[in-house]
């Protein structure tokens, strides 16, 4: 999915509106990414073992918030980035493996932190800002503790109740709104494609094929599987516009 779609996809999921989002523009790299881990797979360290939402706060470097997540803040230049973390971190160019867009790998001690998406209309500058981030990686919370891994059920007990939507014409990408979450968070269910866990997530009525118009319909449930769980967080700048941060 190129980044126009990503763009529009986190729109519909913040708005409930299929009217495309403003288009962004950010990086690219150099290094080729190595093979992603199997859809729908979330990257989570052994030694970890995840909190119960609103029991405790995530340390500042793993948390999402409403400017970044960890180190990586929106507004902030590649180069910056590059600087705060040393070099022992890799920046590898490749595609984001639960939605399939272009984006720079942001990776240390071989486990994938997050994700910087960007534009295949120009190569990665050091200058470039970051206008928006995307982890899979479930050490990284929200004050509330709820980040990729958190189920549903256990999201809806700090963030209200849910609404599931999707639509074909951003691929099939399904969304999660919680009643009560800020805005700036972006959460991410399975796929019309999707198969395994990163299958949809919601429950939604049957559509007739025969129905052109309901190849492109948006729908939206508050019916889920029993153990649907967030695939991926998201943040970024208001229509890429970091400086209404």
């Amino acid at each position: 999915m190129k980044f126009h779609w990503l763009l529009t996809g986190i729109f519909i999921a913040l708005t409930g509106s299929t009217e495309l989002a403003a288009e962004n523009s950010p990086a690219s790299s150099t290094t080729a990414l190595p093979a992603p881990p199997p859809p729908g797979s979330i990257i989570t360290p052994q030694s970890l073992a995840a909190p119960s939402p609103g029991n405790l706060v995530a340390s500042q470097n793993l948390q999402i918030s409403a400017s970044g997540i960890g180190s990586a803040k929106l507004g902030m230049t590649i180069g910056e980035l590059k600087q705060q973390l040393g070099t022992n971190t890799e920046f590898i160019v490749g595609w984001y493996s639960s939605e399939e867009y272009d984006a720079v790998a942001v990776i240390q001690g071989g486990i994938v932190q997050y994700y910087i998406p960007y534009s295949t209309r120009k190569p990665l500058q050091d200058s470039d800002i970051i206008v928006m981030l995307s982890t899979e990686n479930s050490q990284y919370r929200t004050d509330k503790n709820v980040g990729p891994g958190t189920s549903i059920k256990k999201a809806e007990e700090v963030y209200g109740d849910a609404t599931l939507h999707h639509t074909l014409r951003v691929e099939g990408i399904e969304y999660v709104r919680f009643a009560n979450a800020p805005a700036y968070l972006n959460f991410r269910l399975g796929s019309v494609v999707g198969k395994g866990e990163n299958r949809l997530a919601g429950v939604y009525p049957r559509l007739d094929p025969r129905n052109v118009r309901n190849l492109t319909a948006y729908r939206q449930t508050k019916e889920y599987r029993e153990n649907a769980t967030i695939r991926a967080v998201s943040v970024a700048c208001p229509r890429g516009d970091c400086s209404k941060l």
